[in-house]
């Protein structure tokens, strides 16, 4: 049966359950509680949730405030918001004065659909990730965001985790092993490319590693759920032993997974890197499913590249 647990109420699930026990775990909402799924924390501590209203540069500022204050703030907000209202509060607030708050992008990517480009957060991890001080990262599934979740709250310092809206595949058959920030996890192993995703691509990369196998061609494939701190040993290993990397991620091609990754390529072990991604165009309006069709985020259309590369 397909999962039908969205991530943000995975999320919900897990600080409800910490927060049984520890009483530091505040959530803030921008308006956005319904849609963040969080109302059942907010029912269950109501000293422990604050309601900003649609303020995303407040609720940042007010985070950290409470951060200063010895408590552990969750900011749950919509990531095409949360990442460009508030970068300069992000900057300043959070990540320059250190502060210990979890910003939490939710419907991040093109999850909004039909909204289009007001609604698609497609620039927020290259703006993130060029912020000193501030950790970058996307769970896979529901099984990662629970770890995800429990690691944050135990991680002292600033992060960016972004979500998608609606229920996702799994990739993981349990939450039952461990997760490290900053650590890729290596979902397939392969010897003739590399496929590298994060977040929802995981799974697009799991496809077509699987596709390639039927082609005779051995794929890896990792899971870059932290895009910051870059697990770099990792890319390195792969550029090294597959000599074929390709990219696959829910952002624009620019600044995103594909450029960490291509960064650490040509200045360690330089092999051909392929990064699928969005175009430098305003994103298309649809679904999820149809807008990664459209720009290539495709099992089909990795398995291409990938046999090109390897001159099949």
């Amino acid at each position: 049966m397909a999962n039908q647990i969205p991530n943000r109420k995975v999320i919900c699930d897990t600080l409800l359950e910490l927060a049984e026990t520890d009483r530091d775990i505040m959530v803030l909402a921008s308006d956005s509680r319904g849609s963040a799924a969080m109302a059942p924390f907010a029912d269950a501590y109501p000293q422990q949730f604050v309601e900003v209203g649609i303020a995303e540069q407040n609720i940042v500022g007010i985070s950290a405030g409470l951060a200063h204050s010895g408590k552990k703030p969750f900011v749950t907000s919509p990531a095409c918001f949360l990442s460009m209202r508030s970068i300069e509060q992000i900057k300043v607030d959070v990540a320059y004065s250190a502060t210990n708050v979890k910003l939490v992008g939710i419907s991040g990517g093109v999850s909004y659909g039909a909204l289009g480009m007001s609604h698609h957060s497609v620039q927020d991890l290259a703006v993130m990730r060029a912020i000193p001080g501030l950790a970058v990262v996307l769970p896979a599934d529901r099984h990662e965001t629970k770890r995800m979740t429990e690691a944050l709250v135990g991680y002292e310092g600033g992060a960016y985790m972004r979500i998608g809206r609606n229920p996702v595949e799994d990739v993981y058959e349990s939450a039952d092993y461990e997760f490290v920030l900053g650590k890729a996890v290596t979902m397939r192993e392969g010897s003739d490319v590399t496929i590298i995703g994060a977040g929802e691509t995981v799974r697009v990369a799991l496809d077509a590693a699987e596709a390639l196998a039927e082609a005779g061609v051995s794929a890896r494939v990792l899971n870059m759920h932290t895009i910051k701190p870059l697990d770099e040993q990792a890319i390195i290993a792969a550029a090294r032993e597959t000599g074929r990397i390709i990219t696959v991620e829910e952002h624009s091609i620019h600044g995103g997974l594909g450029a960490a990754v291509a960064e650490v390529v040509v200045q360690h072990e330089p092999v051909p890197v392929r990064i699928v991604g969005i175009p430098d165009e305003p994103a298309i309006a649809g679904k999820t499913a149809e807008v990664f069709e459209h720009y290539g985020i495709s099992a089909h259309h990795i398995k291409q590249i990938a046999l090109e590369l390897a001159g099949r």
